[in-house]
């Protein structure tokens, strides 16, 4: 029987009921400060989100619902139409934060709902509506990822080698993660595994997150510049992809962090799998295929200064800096989800989960 460890999962957003405050711990800061910082008004809501201190599609739409329940408190005692005008209004500042990952206008929506849903109702009874719905998004991603866990962890064996790009584990969602998920359940059941983490510039979400979630939680985690996955893969060191995503279309392709479509098609070649994992939350039917999702593109700068004590290129230089590619659905093994693993139709296997509500 294979020994059974605790792994330790990073608590990336916290909100203290009784002090009614919503804290997330700062992951620009990582891994070198665990830093918890209080988000209190609407604007470092904002910041938070813009400037990646709260990162990850699930946990920057279960940070977005909490904040919108502590916004609603702040709104004073006014008639119900002009609370709700205004709940609007902050909804829509913390949505135009970041466009690509789908789970911030989702979550959004669904604390709109439910505001409509008691607008009528005593103050007291509307917030706690809120509150109770924001708790629920919360403990439904930590749900989820547990389930995505299992199914990914079906997809490996142990001792095998698995790369992952960019950071989909506890600091980017709840508990186990997507991406990571699979890993830190095998391991807390006594599997091995031998992960290869991709530094994921220009941000280094790899470097600074995802190796220091693995390292943490005891796994044999091996970080590689990007432009070093295709070696790994050619050493046979590589049995399977696993990454997250931001938004999922209708057709199966998929945004994710800027240089994983470059993974899947080195994976495609060297005939590994390619697996992307997330919640259904962040699969968007109504967006027919990749074209259609919008591409974040953020400041120069993160490319030319960000982690250097000198400029490494020129001032005047011109940067192209997408924060997201996207994955064709031809290069994708298979789709993990909460509801299970979505294959080839893709068409087909995304709509059918929606058509099942149970």
């Amino acid at each position: 029987m294979k020994d059974i460890q605790k792994v330790t999962h990073v608590q990336n957003i916290r909100y203290d009921k009784e002090a009614e405050a919503l804290y997330i711990i700062d992951q620009t800061r990582l891994p070198n400060e665990e830093k918890e910082i209080r988000l209190e008004t609407a604007e470092e809501m904002y910041t938070a989100i813009q400037t990646l201190q709260v990162r990850g599609a699930p946990a920057i739409g279960i940070c977005a619902a909490y904040c919108l329940y502590a916004l609603a408190r702040t709104i004073p005692e006014e008639e119900p139409e002009a609370f709700l005008e205004k709940l609007r209004a902050y909804g829509a500042y913390l949505n135009s934060s970041r466009p690509t990952a789908v789970n911030l206008s989702w979550a959004i929506r669904a604390m709109l709902a439910t505001a409509e849903e008691h607008w009528n109702e005593e103050r007291a009874a509307l917030l706690e509506a809120l509150y109770q719905k924001a708790a629920a998004i919360h403990e439904d991603d930590i749900a989820k990822c547990a389930a995505i866990s299992e199914y990914g962890l079906t997809l490996v064996k142990d001792g095998d080698g698995i790369l992952t790009h960019c950071n989909a584990g506890p600091l980017a969602t709840s508990r186990y993660g997507t991406a990571l998920g699979p890993i830190l359940l095998g391991t807390e059941r006594g599997m091995r595994f031998r992960v290869f983490s991709d530094e994921t510039r220009p941000l280094l979400q790899g470097a600074r997150l995802t190796s220091y979630e693995l390292h943490r939680a005891g796994v044999d985690v091996t970080l590689v510049c990007d432009n070093m996955a295709s070696i790994v893969m050619k050493n046979g060191w590589v049995q399977a992809c696993f990454v997250g995503c931001d938004r999922v279309a209708a057709n199966g392709d998929a945004a994710n962090k800027i240089g994983t479509s470059g993974v899947a098609i080195l994976a495609k070649h060297y005939g590994i799998p390619f697996y992307v994992l997330g919640p259904t939350s962040t699969i968007d039917l109504n967006c027919p295929d990749g074209d259609h999702i919008p591409i974040e593109e953020r400041n120069p700068e993160e490319i030319k200064t960000l982690w250097y004590e000198k400029p490494m290129a020129l001032s005047d230089i011109k940067c192209y800096n997408p924060a997201f590619d996207v994955t064709d659905h031809s290069l994708i093994s298979g789709i993990v989800t909460e509801k299970g693993i979505c294959r080839a139709p893709y068409t087909e296997s995304l709509a059918a989960l929606f058509d099942n509500k149970t």
